[in-house]
C-alpha cells in the first residue's frame, strides 16, 4: 500500500488507508458485512478470523485516522465513550487520574459514576492552569486526561506544557481532540501519548454514524488497546466504518467552512445585548487565545454563550429554525443545545455553577449552511428574548 503520510492533509484524507479494492478495483473500501471468515485449515486464514477481532472496513478506517493524526496506530470503537472506556482499561485499581474539570458530561459520568467504583481516583482540576495540574500529581498518577478546548466552556490547555508534566510524573497524557479534529490540532506532535476522538462528530461529519477512535505512536500501548478492543468487544460495525471513511474524504473542506461560518457568527453574537458572556477560542480576549494560536491552526466551530436566565435560553432555543435543538455536534447541520439540561445534566449543579455553566448557557455547533441564513436565524432567537 502506498504511504501517504508525507503528503498534505487533503491527500491523506482522501487516500490514506483507502487503496482501491484489489479484487474489484472499487475506489471505496467495501462494506465487509460479515460476522466470520472461512479458514483453509485450523488457524490458517487470510488475516481475519472473526468480526469482533478484525474487519477489513474497520482496518481501513483505522489506517485512515492514524494517517490524519500523524500516528502509527489507531484503534476504532463503537462510540467515543467506548473508546474512552477502553482507554481507562489500561489502568489498574489504585491508579490516579488527573482530569480537566470542564469536560463532556458523558466523560464525567463515566469517570465519576462508574470507574470511581473500581478504586480509580480522579482529580478534576482547571487544566488551563499548568500549576494546578502539577499540584495534583501524586506518586500514583498514571494518566492526565485533557480536553482542549473543553466542553462546553472552551477553556484552552497548553498541551505541550502538560506533556512535560506527564513525562516527568511517569504518567501518560491523553487528549480528546474531537472539537479541533486533526485538521486544526495535532496533539501527538505536541507531546501527547494518546489522542481520542468521537468520530461521530466532525470526522464522520454527517450525523449518520456512531464511533470512536484512539491513536498512539507507542507500539506497546497499541497492542494492549487492540487486545482490549477484541476482549471487551466494543467495536464499530462495518457500515459505521464505511460512513466515517466517506466523511473523512471531505473533512478538510468541511472544517474550513465550519470555522469560516463560526468566525462570522462570533463577530455577530458578541455585539448582541442579550449575551452576557461569549465563549470562543478565537476570541482575542479569551485567556487561552495565545496558546490556542500557538498550538493549533484554527479555532473550531463551537461557540457557547450565556443569555442570563433559563427563560431566556428557552425562548432563544424555541425560536430557532435552522439551528436544530439536539445533542451532539460536528455535523454539516447547525445544532443548538442547553448543557445544564441536556449534555451536562450528570454534572452536579454546584460544579456547573463553578464552571459557569448556568441555566442561561447555550452551546452552538456551527454547521456549513449559508452563514447569512444562520445569522438571520440567530437574530430571530435573540428577538424572542424579552
Amino acid at each position: 500500500m502506498k504511504d501517504y503520510d508525507d503528503m498534505g492533509f487533503g491527500t491523506r484524507a482522501i487516500h490514506g488507508g483507502q487503496e482501491p479494492d484489489p479484487s474489484t478495483g472499487a475506489i471505496m473500501p467495501p462494506i465487509y458485512q460479515t460476522s466470520t471468515y472461512v479458514q483453509s485449515a485450523p488457524g490458517e486464514h487470510k488475516g481475519y478470523e472473526y468480526a469482533r477481532t478484525g474487519n477489513p472496513t474497520r482496518a481501513a478506517l483505522e489506517k485512515s485516522v492514524a494517517s490524519l493524526e500523524l500516528g502509527r496506530f489507531a484503534i476504532a470503537f463503537s462510540s467515543g465513550m467506548a473508546a474512552i472506556s477502553s482507554l481507562i482499561k489500561l489502568l489498574k485499581s489504585g491508579d490516579h487520574i488527573i482530569c480537566s474539570d470542564d469536560i463532556y458530561g458523558g466523560t464525567f459520568r463515566l469517570f465519576d459514576k462508574i470507574y470511581k467504583n473500581f478504586n480509580l481516583n480522579f482529580s478534576f482540576v482547571d487544566a488551563s492552569e499548568l500549576a494546578d495540574i502539577e499540584q495534583a500529581v501524586t506518586v500514583k498518577t498514571r494518566m492526565i486526561w485533557v480536553e482542549s478546548p473543553t466542553n462546553p466552556t472552551l477553556k484552552i490547555t497548553d498541551i505541550a506544557g502538560v506533556a512535560k508534566i506527564a513525562k516527568a510524573s511517569n504518567a501518560f497524557l491523553a487528549v480528546d481532540n474531537t472539537f479541533m479534529t486533526p485538521y486544526f490540532q495535532s496533539p501527538l506532535a505536541l507531546g501527547a501519548d494518546i489522542v481520542v476522538h468521537s468520530t461521530t462528530k466532525y470526522i464522520a461529519g454527517h450525523s449518520d454514524s456512531l464511533g470512536g477512535v484512539v491513536i498512539t505512536n507507542d507500539a506497546a500501548t497499541a497492542e494492549r488497546l487492540y487486545f482490549i478492543q477484541n476482549a471487551a468487544g466494543a467495536v464499530p460495525g462495518p457500515m459505521d466504518c464505511f460512513l466515517t471513511l466517506r466523511g473523512i474524504k471531505t473533512l478538510h473542506l468541511r472544517m474550513e467552512r465550519h470555522e469560516s461560518n463560526a468566525r462570522k457568527i462570533y463577530e455577530y453574537i458578541k455585539r448582541q445585548p442579550a449575551v452576557r458572556r461569549i465563549f470562543y477560542p478565537g476570541d482575542p480576549t479569551c485567556p487561552g487565545y495565545s496558546i490556542q494560536k500557538k498550538q493549533s491552526t484554527g479555532y473550531g466551530a463551537i461557540i457557547s454563550l450565556d443569555v442570563g436566565a433559563l427563560q431566556n435560553a428557552r425562548a432563544f432555543l424555541a425560536a430557532l429554525r435552522i439551528f436544530k435543538l439536539a445533542e451532539s455536534l460536528g455535523g454539516v447541520e447547525s445544532l443548538a443545545e442547553h448543557p445544564a439540561i441536556m449534555t451536562h445534566s450528570s454534572v452536579p449543579a454546584e460544579t456547573r455553577a463553578r464552571l459557569g455553566i448556568t441555566d442561561g448557557f447555550v452551546r452552538l455547533s456551527v454547521g456549513i449552511e449559508d452563514v447569512g441564513d444562520l445569522i438571520a436565524d440567530l437574530e430571530t432567537g435573540f428577538g424572542a428574548i424579552s
